[in-house]
C-alpha cells in the first residue's frame, strides 16, 4: 500500500493550518492612540501535498495598490485549487500608510528600510521584526509587489539577484521583458528574507494609488508561472510561447537640467538611442520669448520609469533607462509583451487563460 505524504502544517501568530486548510489569521501590529488595534491580515493556503512555501506581499508602501488588485485576482482563479506546498499572501502590510494614502508610516519610515527590524525599535522597527519572524523566516520563497512612487511610472519588470540561478531562473519565469539585476539594499525586505535563504522577486509595475491593467494582468500571469516552475501548480494545459525576457545589468535616470514644464517626447517602454531628446523642458514665465531646454538620453537603452507629472524642477528623475547588451531585441520583447497583454483577456474574470 503506497503511503501519501502530506504537506506540513504551518503556524503563525499561534494558528496553525493543517494540510487542507486554509484560513485568514490576523497578525497584530500595533495600537491607535484611539486606542483601536490594527492587524496584518493574512491569508493561507495550506496544500494537501508537500511542496514549497511562497509568501506573497503587497503595499510594503501604503501607496502602492497594484499589488492588492493582482492577490485579489490570484484568488478568483481555480488553480489554486491544485496547490502543493503553501501560499502565505498579505494582500496589505503597511495597514498604516493604506489608511492614509501614504508610503510611509506615521513615524516617517519607510518599511522597507527599517528591515530586519526590531522587538523594542520604532513602529516600523516593529513591524518589520514581526513580519520577518512570523511570515519571512518560514517560506522558502517570496515575491514581493511593488510600484512606482508618486507621479511616477514603472514598466513591468522583475529586479532581483540574478547572479544567483535560482533565483534567475525564477524572475525569468514570471515572464516579463525585462529583469533588473538588482543590489541588496540595506534595510529592505529583500536583504533580510537573502539572511533568512529566502529567495524573493521584487515586482515593479504601475503607479502609486492607481491600479493599471496591463501590470495587473501581467503580475497574475507572472505569479502563477512562477508557482508552476517551483511545482506548487501543475503544468499549464496549453503551452504558449514565451517572450524571452531581458537582464538589465545597470540603469540610471535622466534628470530635469532646469525648472518649468516638461512636455515628454518618449513613453514608457520605448527604445531610445543616446542623444534623443526625451523631452523639452519650458520656461511659462516668459511667452514672448520663450527658453527651451532639451532632454536627452545620456546612453542607449529602454525607458522602465517615467515622471508623470509636467511641473518638473531642476535636478528631478524625469526617465529610468535600463542598458541591454542588445537593445534592438529587448525592444522587440517589450513591444511583443506590450502588444500581447492588451490583446489578452481579463484574469480576473477568465481564469481558463491561467490554467
Amino acid at each position: 500500500m503506497t503511503m501519501t505524504i502530506k504537506n506540513q502544517p504551518i503556524t503563525i501568530n499561534g494558528i496553525t493550518v493543517q494540510p487542507g486548510e486554509q484560513q485568514v489569521i490576523d497578525l497584530p501590529v500595533a495600537k491607535l492612540y484611539t486606542h483601536i488595534s490594527l492587524n496584518i491580515p493574512v491569508q493561507v493556503i495550506c496544500g494537501k501535498r508537500p511542496g514549497p512555501r511562497l509568501f506573497i506581499s503587497a503595499a510594503i508602501h501604503g501607496d502602492e495598490l497594484n499589488g492588492v488588485e493582482i492577490v485579489r485576482r490570484l484568488f478568483t482563479t481555480s488553480a489554486l485549487k491544485s496547490l502543493r506546498g503553501t501560499l502565505v499572501v498579505i494582500p496589505v502590510v503597511n495597514v498604516f500608510g493604506i489608511i492614509h494614502h501614504s508610503r510611509y508610516l506615521p513615524d516617517r519610515r519607510d518599511l522597507n528600510r527599517s528591515f530586519p527590524g526590531s522587538s523594542r525599535g520604532s513602529l516600523a522597527a516593529r513591524l518589520a521584526h514581526i513580519f520577518l519572524q512570523e511570515i519571512v523566516s518560514q517560506c522558502n520563497y517570496g515575491i514581493d509587489l511593488h510600484t512606482g512612487a508618486l507621479n511616477r511610472s514603472n514598466l513591468p519588470q522583475i529586479r532581483a539577484n540574478l547572479d544567483d540561478p535560482e533565483t534567475k531562473m525564477l524572475a525569468e519565469a514570471f515572464s516579463v521583458p525585462v529583469l533588473l539585476n538588482s543590489n541588496l539594499r540595506d534595510g529592505s525586505l529583500r536583504q533580510a528574507a537573502d539572511e533568512h535563504g529566502v529567495k524573493v522577486l521584487l515586482y515593479e509595475a504601475g503607479e502609486a494609488l492607481r491600479f493599471d491593467e496591463l501590470s495587473i494582468r501581467a503580475g497574475v500571469r507572472g505569479i502563477i508561472s512562477v508557482m508552476r516552475k517551483l511545482a506548487m501548480l501543475p503544468a499549464a494545459k496549453k503551452s504558449s510561447k514565451q517572450q524571452e525576457p531581458f537582464i538589465a545589468r545597470s540603469s540610471s535616470w535622466e534628470r530635469a537640467p532646469e525648472s518649468g514644464l516638461l512636455r515628454s517626447m518618449a513613453s514608457l517602454g520605448s527604445r531610445v538611442n543616446k542623444g534623443d531628446i526625451l523631452g523639452i523642458i519650458s520656461d511659462p514665465s516668459n511667452l514672448f520669448d520663450p527658453v527651451e531646454h532639451d532632454v536627452k538620453a545620456g546612453y542607449s537603452g529602454i525607458i522602465i520609469g517615467t515622471s508623470n507629472i509636467p511641473l518638473v524642477n531642476e535636478g528631478d528623475a524625469l526617465f529610468h533607462i535600463a542598458r541591454f547588451e542588445d537593445i534592438k531585441e529587448a525592444a522587440a520583447s517589450v513591444d511583443a509583451f506590450q502588444s500581447t497583454a492588451e490583446r489578452s483577456p481579463n484574469p480576473g474574470f477568465d481564469d481558463q487563460a491561467l490554467i
